[in-house]
């Protein structure tokens, strides 16, 4: 049975002026239909939407909306996800950025593809997530979590990092590299696929491990069980930047242990009716396309 969406929050791309036209239409529409709209409140800042609108915090949009549209790119949704994701609120992505692997409705087309949501013709899939910790001796120092990725690596250190790797408590090998990508399916498109990771459909249950730059070339991309649990743990003198989607970042030091599990939170995405994993990636990565002649 098809979710009754009667409060739906709208979500713009991070200080963004370019998203306000997109936003602003669509509530329009929205509140023509008869919807209740929240606008996110740095959203509303960033586009002049003060007086018009319904303001919300992202505590606000998990306790009152049944869904929240995204516009902007796939950095927007995945910080988004994360806020988000304790509240079980549905997403749906509205693309005003560049590849859109998450954000899949057209700007041009979000109106329609939105009011074909509400009317309840849409697809709907869950997206597993990470739960990263940095331990600390015995004291956790930090926990966030990932829609994509966490990544380990050097930060602004012009030499590679050494580091022990660990699945479930058995050791595995200590590695000399640039660092580590650990990855969702979801994530398998971003970093890691610029890594030479795989692409694992969404509804794999995997984590993918992908090695960067590693001093011993027989260091290879491994994918895991998702109910691993993987340990990094830095080996001394080196430090460390752990990157979290790229966008949450927390500085780790030598001994530190980077933990990461599955964690029990999922993100809900809804595409319009029609929706394909393979058309997406062809489109996305221009598989099958012509070769250009000179």
């Amino acid at each position: 049975m098809a979710q009754t969406f009667s409060t739906i929050a709208l979500i713009g791309k991070y200080q963004s002026p370019d998203v306000a036209e997109s936003v602003l239409q669509l509530a329009a529409f929205l509140r023509g239909r008869g919807v209740g709209v929240l606008i996110e409140q740095g959203t509303a800042s960033a586009i002049g939407a003060g007086g018009d609108f319904a303001l919300a915090t992202y505590e606000d949009i998990g306790a009152r909306a049944d869904l929240a549209v995204v516009l902007g790119g796939d950095g927007t949704m995945l910080n988004t996800a994360r806020r988000l994701a304790a509240h079980e609120v549905p997403l749906v992505g509205v693309n005003q950025g560049r590849l859109g692997f998450l954000t899949d409705i057209a700007r041009e087309d979000a109106c329609e593809r939105i009011a074909e949501i509400i009317d309840g013709r849409y697809v709907a899939e869950c997206r597993s997530m990470l739960a990263a910790e940095v331990l600390r001796g015995d004291e956790r120092v930090f926990h966030t979590l990932a829609l994509n990725d966490v990544v380990i690596n050097k930060g602004d250190l012009g030499r590679m990092i050494e580091f022990d790797l660990a699945i479930d408590g058995e050791f595995v090998y200590t590695q000399r590299s640039d660092g580590m990508i650990v990855s969702t399916p979801t994530g398998s498109t971003a970093y890691a696929l610029s890594s030479n990771g795989p692409i694992l459909h969404p509804r794999v249950g995997g984590i993918a491990i992908v090695p960067l730059c590693p001093h011993a070339l027989t260091a290879r991309p491994v994918t895991l069980p998702d109910d691993c649990r993987v340990d990094l743990t830095l080996l001394p003198p080196h430090d460390a930047r752990v990157h979290f989607d790229g966008q949450a970042r927390f500085d780790a030091r030598a001994g530190d242990c980077l933990r990461i599990t599955r964690s029990p939170l999922q993100v809900r995405l809804l595409h319009p009716e029609g929706y394909s994993y393979f058309a997406m990636l062809r489109e996305k990565l221009h598989w099958s396309a012509a070769p250009r002649h000179p």
